[in-house]
């Protein structure tokens, strides 16, 4: 059953594009959208009392450390910004998870998943795509970390999901999905890469 009907929908095209003649199969980049995730906004309201230190949501530990992602099979903690994270998942019934175990008196928990377009990029130049339009150091993330920048003008969340090959989840504002999609595909040009 399909949640929603997601930003690139009509736009994401599969199959293989720009310089991929050259790459075999191993070494061709992935494009693809990352679909049916909830994404869950999680703030500690300044009042509160509670050490964020002793809560788990799906026993995984807040990330008290900026650019620091906590996670497990089904679900990834990134830092956002002091006593802020976005919580990222496959599970349904996550919001609800959330919600038992950081209260409205302490915490404000938001859904956002249909406001965001998510793109995932995998393979051996996938960091050489992202240094095209990102100004951070690239170089020096490391799996399980992620940053906000921008990406050729558009606000963007880079989560380096796995170094084998190099994975990275991007969220952009579903508002800007269509022309993320288009800068980071023509970025990828260059490589050749698969849309799958």
């Amino acid at each position: 059953m399909k949640l929603a009907v997601t930003s690139l929908e009509h736009i994401h095209k599969k199959g293989r594009f720009g310089n991929y003649q050259k790459q075999s199969g191993k070494k061709l980049l992935e494009i693809s959208e990352v679909k049916n995730l909830a994404i869950i906004h999680l703030v500690q309201y300044k009042k509160s009392k509670i050490q964020p230190s002793t809560i788990k949501v799906e026993d995984l530990d807040l990330p008290l450390e900026s650019l620091k992602v906590t996670t497990n099979k089904e679900t990834r903690i990134l830092w956002n910004a002091p006593r802020t994270w976005l919580i990222i998942s496959n599970k349904k019934n996550i919001v609800s998870t959330i919600k038992n175990t950081c209260d409205n008196e302490n915490f404000a928990v938001t859904d956002i998943s249909h406001s965001r377009a998510v793109i995932q990029i995998k393979g051996l130049q996938a960091k050489e795509v992202l240094k095209k339009g990102c100004p951070i150091n690239i170089n020096k993330i490391t799996v399980n970390h992620c940053s906000g920048t921008v990406f050729n003008g558009i606000t963007v969340v880079v989560d380096f999901v796995d170094n084998n090959p190099d994975t990275f989840n991007l969220f952009a504002l579903r508002s800007f999905g269509e022309t993320f999609y288009h800068h980071i595909t023509d970025a990828a040009l260059e490589f050749g890469y698969a849309g799958i």
